[in-house]
């Protein structure tokens, strides 16, 4: 990093020699799984710097916000409402998960057998190395799987601020309600730390912020059904990832600009790989910063990722809130219905999700399907293999996959990986 950041780190209170060895791992990482790719758009140069700058220059950036009273909010999940955070001009930014920390001061406060995100998420707050963490005026836990749910209660004694949302298990009725009264309890919680009343000016302008990037974000997506792909499916992984972390407006106008280029990109018949590339859909968990094993797997094997059905993807940013609502109560309405739209796991039953699974595998053109499940993930784990032999039986090739965020058994899944392309090329 160009700057030294190093007093605004010792007042968060992080651990600065694992935190600069975390960023020196990063930054190796970062460069050998992106830099290293040939044929990138020149407007991946923006991601590059925003992850150069991801625990700095952004930091300092919340550190200033909060200087002028403005709230830092820190989440695990794309159900906590960003617009809402947005309409008493706070920020909302995910939390850091995706690599192994810590390991050994975690297992001793979970299960060994625990979700390997939950336990991410506990090794960077036990090894003081998330600085997002650390800025966060409140963090907001949801109660999705029953991992989550229980972890929170240990969560809640090493952090000062911790608020739970309740979630619904089923798409009836009542379970809508419940999603409803949740979103006022968060709406009244946003009101109360911030000091803003929230009007239906100030609601209507953070949903319009928050669908303009995801307009953005199914722009990017209407270009990867192009063969050749314009963009890889690691850089478009990356700038899944950075959205949750960047301020919403530069990062709109930033990914704008660069699917005015991937645009170009097409026009030209040019790509990231070449036209006939074998085309792979990933489904499943979330990957979050730093987790690219299995796309580099997948990439480096000779195949193109052109979609993800994951809350990092499209799970978490097809659906937009309904536009026209003026009054507060109707913007929370249409608020409610989006974000009950989710077809997450943890839904029972849940034919939406295995719909969606089918109608993108056709939409971008796949050849086949790599579900992947972490460890210990219970909800895909088990909704993984009746999603399979319903796939299998629309002749769709499905290849299901559990890992970590360890790096051991990369090249067991690289000889499955590549295995599968041969099949599906």
């Amino acid at each position: 990093m160009q700057n030294d950041y190093t007093q605004m780190w010792t007042d968060l209170g992080l651990d600065l020699q694992a935190h600069d060895q975390l960023l020196e791992v990063l930054g190796q990482g970062y460069e050998q799984v992106f830099m290293s790719q040939a044929n990138r758009p020149e407007g991946m140069a923006y991601f590059d710097f925003v992850m150069s700058e991801v625990h700095g220059l952004r930091i300092k950036e919340l550190m200033d916000a909060k200087a002028e009273g403005r709230k830092v909010v820190g989440s695990f999940c794309v159900f906590v409402p960003e617009e809402i955070v947005l309409a008493v001009d706070g920020i909302l930014v995910g939390l850091c998960t995706g690599a192994d920390f810590a390991t050994e001061e975690v297992d001793k406060i979970l299960p060994r057998n625990t979700c390997a995100l939950i336990k991410s998420a506990f090794g960077f707050k036990l090894g003081k190395v998330c600085p997002y963490l650390e800025s966060a005026d409140l963090i907001v836990g949801e109660n999705t799987c029953d991992g989550k749910k229980k972890s929170y209660e240990t969560l809640a004694g090493l952090v000062p601020a911790l608020y739970v949302m309740d979630l619904p298990q089923t798409k009836s009725l009542r379970a809508r309600e419940l999603m409803q009264a949740e979103m006022k309890r968060f709406f009244h919680k946003m009101e109360e730390i911030s000091g803003v009343t929230i009007d239906a000016a100030r609601l209507k302008k953070g949903i319009q912020l928050v669908t303009e990037k995801r307009k953005a974000l199914h722009r990017l997506n209407e270009l990867r059904k192009n063969d050749p792909a314009p963009i890889s499916g690691l850089d478009a992984l990356l700038i899944n990832q950075v959205q949750f972390y960047d301020d919403p407006v530069r990062f709109t106008a930033s990914l704008n600009k660069l699917c005015d280029e991937l645009e170009t990109r097409v026009a030209e018949g040019k790509g990231a790989f070449a036209k006939g590339t074998p085309r792979v859909m990933v489904s499943g968990c979330p990957m979050a910063v730093p987790n690219w094993k299995l796309p580099m797997i997948i990439e480096s094997t000779g195949a193109v990722i052109v979609g993800e059905e994951s809350c990092v993807g499209e799970r978490g940013t097809r659906n937009l809130v309904s536009d026209g609502e003026e009054s507060l109560d109707e913007l929370m309405e249409a608020l409610v219905d989006r974000y009950f739209k989710i077809d997450c796991a943890i839904f029972t039953p849940n034919p939406e999700r295995l719909d969606h699974v089918k109608e993108m595998t056709g939409r971008y053109n796949a050849q086949g399907v790599i579900h992947y499940s972490l460890q210990f993930c219970q909800p895909y784990q088990t909704e993984s293999i009746p999603l399979e032999k319903s796939l299998e039986n629309e002749k769709i090739k499905t290849l299901r996959l559990e890992t970590d965020y360890s790096q051991e058994d990369i090249e067991q899944l690289r000889t499955r990986v590549e295995a599968f392309v041969e099949m599906i090329a």
